[in-house]
């Protein structure tokens, strides 16, 4: 490492707290300073290139410094950067808006800036609404086992990662759960499909008895991303829409990890023929550039909060709320996806990514090899103890960025992935999960070894 990259690093260990990190372990794991990004590539201080095969934790959609989102934020430099959306408006936020409406159906757009917020604008909502109409008891939130929607308050008591949730427990509501329709929890002769129904029994189960009380139930449409790329069938949503309807729960989607893209279709609620009462939304809004997110509702939530009285409106707000940057970043993202057929190539990228990743069919103790849209998936069994750590480094030493989820290694790449970059992640995959299972094999050789 050079002086310029090892004084960037000594830096940022003194002066910034780093997120979701415990930062003890970058006195042994160092923190990588990033001079440059282009493309799919991140680029640090020594010149040395890693492909961002996470999309910089999801967000980053069309690769790093790209011209059309690039221009499109200049050029609303020159025009308007921020306004306080109370009482005012401007050109960025009200075509967004307009443009969501026509894309999923929903025509109410509420901002603010991150996933996390997001979720609390949807709760929040929700239980007003609820109230607005005469129902204060339905107040309680469903969640699915393994669920993740983010790290405020409100976003934490509808998830269930105990390392993230478990610490702040008396500071958060209680919630409800039920099974989640992880396909991998197929019986032998088991489809996708039959778990999606035995799950779905159990939220059916749950709604006979403690409907009156549920103002909603929030999901992440096909993939429960932070739980390790959990992944169901679409049927799943299809029924829950159902139940919803019968029992007068709202449908939450978090769609801030799998919107725009992510799994084959613009929004993942596409693929089960449904739409939410709330849709959330983030990450990948603005192609990974600002922050920026939105909760999208129907006239019926809208207009339980449409009255002479001020108690009764939504006044929850964000300083940068529906910042006029942001929105006209998003605005340019939605244009390429038009302009350049995004959908279609992925289709073909995918295809192309799946050929690169056969070899993980046959080899001894991958499990659960998954795939939807962008996103990519599979267990590796009888992992080391530190095995994210392990592989993590060792990608990186061969110029690939991952971030296992304990011993889940996932890929979800930016859309401008090339079969040059495929070969690369799936050649770099290979050649650690053999170097780590050597690893693994020796020191359970040598643990095994009776003392003399």
């Amino acid at each position: 490492m050079s002086d310029l990259s090892s004084q960037w690093l000594q830096r940022s260990r003194s002066a910034v707290w780093h997120p979701c990190t415990q930062m003890k372990r970058h006195e042994q794991l160092p923190i990588i300073p990033i001079a440059c990004g282009d493309g799919v590539w991140l680029e640090d201080f020594d010149g040395k290139r890693y492909i961002d095969s996470i999309s910089s934790w999801w967000v980053n959609l069309f690769g790093h410094n790209h011209a059309r989102i690039k221009n499109a934020i200049k050029d609303q430099l020159d025009s308007l950067e921020h306004v306080i959306l109370a009482g005012f408006t401007h050109r960025p936020v009200v075509e967004l808006s307009e443009k969501l409406h026509e894309l999923s159906g929903l025509g109410h757009a509420f901002y603010a800036s991150d996933g996390a917020s997001a979720t609390e604008i949807a709760l929040k909502m929700s239980f007003h609404c609820w109230r607005n109409c005469g129902q204060p008891d339905k107040h309680r939130f469903v969640s699915l086992q393994h669920s993740y929607h983010g790290e405020t308050a409100g976003a934490l008591a509808v998830t269930d990662v105990p390392l993230f949730s478990a610490t702040y427990a008396p500071l958060l509501q209680s919630n409800l759960r039920v099974t989640s329709p992880d396909a991998r929890l197929a019986a032998a002769g088991e489809t996708a499909a039959d778990v999606a129904l035995r799950a779905i029994a159990d939220v059916e189960q749950l709604f006979q008895r403690e409907a009156a009380n549920i103002a909603a139930i929030i999901v992440e449409p096909l993939v429960q991303g932070a739980a390790g790329m959990l992944m169901y069938d679409p049927l799943y949503l299809t029924r829950l829409r159902q139940l919803c309807d019968r029992y007068h729960v709202h449908l939450i989607a978090d769609e801030i990890a799998v919107g725009f893209g992510r799994t084959g279709t613009l929004f993942a609620c596409e693929q089960a023929g449904i739409r939410p009462d709330f849709l959330c939304l983030s990450k990948g809004i603005t192609g990974g550039y600002l922050p920026l997110s939105c909760v999208l509702t129907g006239d019926d939530i809208y207009n339980a909060f449409y009255d002479d009285d001020v108690g009764r409106g939504f006044l929850h707000s964000h300083s940068y709320t529906g910042n006029a940057l942001a929105c006209r970043a998003a605005l340019e993202v939605l244009a390429i996806f038009e302009d350049e057929n995004v959908l279609a190539r992925n289709a073909e990228k995918a295809g192309q990514f799946n050929q690169h990743l056969t070899w993980l069919h046959t080899t001894p103790g991958i499990r659960h090899v998954r795939q939807r849209g962008m996103i990519w998936a599979f267990d590796v069994d009888n992992a080391r103890s530190d095995f994210s750590q392990a592989f993590f480094r060792a990608m990186l030493d061969r110029g690939c960025l991952t971030r296992p989820i304990g011993n889940t290694v996932y890929f979800m790449p930016p859309y401008v992935l090339e079969d040059s970059h495929m070969r690369q992640l799936s050649d770099s995959t290979q050649e650690v999960l053999a170097l780590l299972w050597q690893d693994s094999v020796a020191s359970r050789s040598q643990q095994d070894t009776p003392l003399p």
